[in-house]
């Protein structure tokens, strides 16, 4: 029925609206509807590779020069000369990229049982929950973490107890990171947000929420807990070095594997009390 000039359209209900969408062909939504889990993983690497490159070719680039950029804003170089305020920029970069290529992967479980679950509510006809708002929250909390760790490398390289080159220079320093970070594996609270990161389905069940807001939140939530079970481990990074990307390679392994794993609370602990004994042995060893 055509609509006479000046005369508005009539306003459709939500059943009217889905009765509508019933009869209405897209081309290739079904098929991408379907192959929803390998467009998220496909996202997810792609993300992932990309941080890791650019990472890789920062840390290529300071072996060669003795100077470490991110953006293209210098952040260090050879001496130990007190940094500006405007080096939290470039270090607060580093940081975020960082962050991203190491905490996606083991973060992909969660993010894919996020996306079963949409599929599943939209074959229900139930409303759809954007897994891309999801991940935003997630790597939201990341970005404030790497904040901190900007302001925290910052007052370290002040205090003289990290060289150019972004490693610890005081071995007892360094001793005192590996042995905190050692019982750190094995207090209460790492057990408690372990275990929710290990157990995807079941912080969905219990904690979803509506919207986009709601993927936004539950996003923020998940990424507070992962934030709060490996938090420690990134302080790691200042023993052999932030641009040592084997020991961020390491690092981004043990986190997965402690995710994964039957047994990752023990094997957590294990490598936690592992180093405990290298602290321990920096500290004799030290002159």
């Amino acid at each position: 029925m055509l609509l006479e000039q000046g005369q508005a359209a009539p306003k459709l209900g939500v059943r009217q609206v889905r009765q509508l969408m019933e009869h209405v062909h897209i081309p290739g939504l079904e098929t991408v509807l379907k192959k929803d889990r390998l467009v998220v993983l496909a996202g997810l690497a792609g993300l992932t590779a990309l941080a890791w490159i650019y990472m890789v070719c920062e840390a290529r680039a300071m072996t060669i020069t003795g100077v470490c950029c991110c953006a293209g804003m210098k952040m260090s170089g050879p001496d130990i000369s007190t940094w500006s305020a405007s080096t939290l920029i470039p270090l607060f970069l580093m940081w975020a990229e960082m962050m991203v290529a190491m905490m996606l992967p083991s973060a992909a479980p969660m993010i894919l049982t996020f996306a079963r679950v949409n599929r599943k509510r939209l074959e229900q006809e139930r409303p759809f929950v954007p897994t891309g708002m999801f991940v935003l929250g997630y790597l939201l909390v990341w970005t404030g973490f790497s904040a901190l760790a900007a302001v925290a490398q910052w007052g370290l390289h002040g205090a003289a107890l990290l060289s150019p080159a972004m490693i610890s220079s005081s071995p007892l320093f360094g001793a005192a990171l590996l042995i905190a970070a050692g019982l750190f594996q094995w207090t209460p609270f790492k057990k408690a947000c372990l275990g929710h990161c290990r157990s995807p389905l079941n912080f969905l069940m219990t904690d979803w929420q509506e919207g986009r807001s709601g993927a936004l939140s539950m996003g923020l939530k998940h990424g507070t807990y992962c934030t709060g079970c490996c938090w420690f481990l990134m302080a790691l990074l200042f023993v052999a070095g932030v641009m040592n990307m084997w020991w961020v390679a390491v690092i981004t392994i043990f986190v997965l594997l402690e995710k994964a794993l039957p047994k990752g609370l023990w094997f957590g602990r294990i490598a936690g009390t592992a180093l405990v004994a290298w602290g321990l042995i920096m500290i004799a060893t030290a002159h």
